[in-house]
């Protein structure tokens, strides 16, 4: 029900054949650009604030831009205006050379986004301000071309002050203190290195090479896989990072524990990279178990010749990838995340029932906002098996009682009167519900902060005037900050932490929280212990639901409300292959993950209103 930040989307694309293919084939030699367009559209749920494309030409002669890049900060969603600015460009194009026609091979040299390697981005920068100088893909220009660099990625590094002074020991004067700036310019240091070893060894072995020779021979040779095992030695956190090298190479990169996902194909046309796996299956329209993962700790490289080069540039550890990735950001038409959630809404079934009493005939389901769809239709694939199970005559009464107004969302989402506007967002349908008699159960797929639920849906719902009101969550309980890309990194605003501190006071036990904080403070430097969990130790989690419950309930609403959620013990039988619970359980995969969380509750303690890692 509420909004969650850096969602990011990545897609790489390049392709294997000449351009003459392409163009003899498919009738242009954009065939590329449109295939990555459409990668991308197909992926902007990850993307509500900002966007991104990047472009490289191979083969182009010096004074010839193989360079592109449009970036969109907002207007939402971005990805849709970049599309434009785009679409517009190659029209001016057209327009100024209206004999040319599609199908030339001029087109490389007049129209910029022609080109054979491309790199785009949703979201932003995942660390920083939110401006169109944080929007990726982010570039490190050079006039040798073998030294230009761009970058994108679904990232955050919860070591980026390390990293930072790595960089200034080095000698480096970084623009920005942000995770953004520092994997760009460490990866560049890199390669840096790399050109100069190059060229220093070529120039005294052969030293009748004349420096344009030379530039082509490191081209050739530029050991990528190397830099990147140096460049990503060190780095604490989650991420799926892509990047283009100027002569016309192309690379991915997954962190150790597969926090972030990436899936890619392989065709004899090209060579696909994203976050996620149906949208490659979608735009390329190949069957789904061709796609393959990115596999924790390993780099694609595909040479400027082509050649592909597959290595660990991390030694792959236990994997602990996201599971809210599944529960919230992916897209559902990917088989296995369709399943999942489905499995999802059938667990919390037990849970449902005793919290209507078991009254299933006396009973609404519905849910909000759209992407809870598919945990409802299993949770009512569930209650009608327990039904049929039990040999019951009874209809389960499955309805759309509340809609979600979007056009309403940007203008009540900021400025002045937000709480007096943001009821507006939700329309209910009238009629259905048998006032005084009937439950009704709404569920959504998670829910962190509790806001919108008390400010606008419980009242909405409350004017329908049922027996009582079960919202419930097919997710278990946001206990925790994440700090490996997704934007719930303080504490204080999760209506499940403010529940466990209220619990506290309600049983004199405060003292928890101060013996918290300083072991928080003294281990501020540490990372082997997320002393946060001791606020939760005390209650089950039925406990913190009735608590949440009780804070969320207001003297307007005319029925009694219960919050559930889905127990934290079904969250691997849904979702077995990803076992990044750490939202949940507090288990974080990596030493910055622990650290993060301390300083989030010394953030709280403090009354600081920042990110944890920043």
């Amino acid at each position: 029900m509420e909004s969650l930040k850096h969602e990011c989307g990545l897609g790489l694309i390049r392709l294997r054949q000449p351009m003459e293919y392409y163009v003899d084939r498919y009738g242009t030699p954009l065939w590329g650009l449109r295939k990555m367009l459409v990668l991308m559209d197909k992926q902007h749920n990850r993307g509500q604030d900002g966007a991104g494309l990047a472009s490289i030409k191979m083969n182009v002669p010096p004074g010839v831009t193989y360079l592109a890049r449009e970036r969109v900060f907002e207007p939402t969603p971005p990805w849709n205006q970049v599309v434009k600015n785009i679409e517009y460009q190659w029209e001016t194009c057209q327009r100024l050379y209206p004999s040319i026609p599609e199908a030339d091979l001029r087109w490389m040299e007049l129209f910029p986004f022609a080109s054979e390697l491309y790199l785009g981005h949703v979201r932003y920068g995942t660390y920083g301000n939110n401006s169109i100088e944080s929007c990726h893909p982010v570039v490190r220009a050079n006039n040798w071309k073998t030294r230009t660099l761009i970058m994108a990625g679904n990232f955050n590094l919860t070591n980026v002050e390390d990293q930072f002074r790595k960089l200034v020991e080095l000698g480096q004067h970084p623009r920005d203190l942000s995770d953004t700036v520092t994997v760009l310019e460490r990866v560049g240091h890199f390669i840096d290195r790399a050109v100069q070893e190059l060229f220093d060894r070529f120039k005294q072995s052969e030293p009748e090479l004349t420096n344009i020779a030379l530039s082509e021979r490191i081209a050739d040779t530029l050991p990528t896989m190397d830099v990147l095992k140096r460049s990503a030695k060190y780095w604490d956190g989650g991420f799926l990072m892509g990047g283009l090298i100027g002569h016309g190479e192309m690379f991915v990169l997954r962190d150790p524990w597969g926090i972030r996902p990436g899936y890619y194909m392989i065709t004899d046309e090209v060579v696909a990279i994203a976050s996620e796996r149906a949208a490659l299956a979608s735009t390329f329209d190949v069957k789904i178990d061709s796609i393959q993962e990115v596999s924790p700790g390993q780099a694609i490289v595909v040479k400027r010749d082509g050649t592909i080069i597959t290595d660990f540039v991390r030694t792959p550890r236990e994997k602990r990838a996201c599971s809210f990735e599944r529960i919230y950001f992916s897209r559902p038409n990917d088989p296995d995340i369709y399943h999942e959630r489905k499995q999802l809404g059938r667990l919390v079934v037990p849970s449902i029932l005793e919290a209507i009493n078991g009254e299933i005939s006396n009973t609404i389901f519905t849910y909000v906002p759209n992407s809870a769809s598919i945990a409802f239709r299993g949770m009512v694939e569930g209650l009608e098996n327990l039904v049929a199970e039990q040999n019951q005559n009874i209809r389960i009464r499955s309805e759309q009682i509340i809609w979600k107004d979007t056009t309403l969302r940007t203008f009540i989402s900021s400025g002045v009167g937000r709480k007096e506007m943001v009821s507006q967002v939700y329309n209910v349908t009238h009629g259905l519900l048998k006032e005084g008699e009937d439950h009704l159960v709404c569920i959504d797929d998670s829910i962190v902060r509790g806001t919108t639920l008390k400010e606008s849906l419980l009242k909405i719902l409350s004017r329908l005037h049922p027996k009582s009101i079960i919202i419930v969550s097919s997710a278990p309980q946001i206990r925790y900050p994440d700090c490996y890309g997704i934007d719930m990194s303080q504490l204080g605003h999760f209506v499940a932490f403010q529940a466990a501190v209220e619990l506290l006071k309600e049983r004199s036990l405060e003292n928890i929280l101060d013996e918290v904080y300083q072991q928080c403070l003294e281990a501020k430097d540490k990372t082997e212990e997320n002393f946060v969990k001791r606020v939760y130790e005390p209650f089950t989690e039925q406990e913190i639901s009735l608590q949440i419950a009780k804070m969320l309930h207001t003297p307007e609403l005319t029925c009694p409300v219960k919050i559930v959620f889905q127990p934290l013990a079904n969250l691997p039988i849904a979702i077995p292959n990803h076992r990044g619970d750490w939202y949940f359980s507090g288990d974080y995969p990596t030493p910055g993950g622990n650290r993060v969380v301390n300083q989030a509750f010394i953030n709280y303690y403090e009354r600081k209103d920042v990110r944890a890692y920043s």
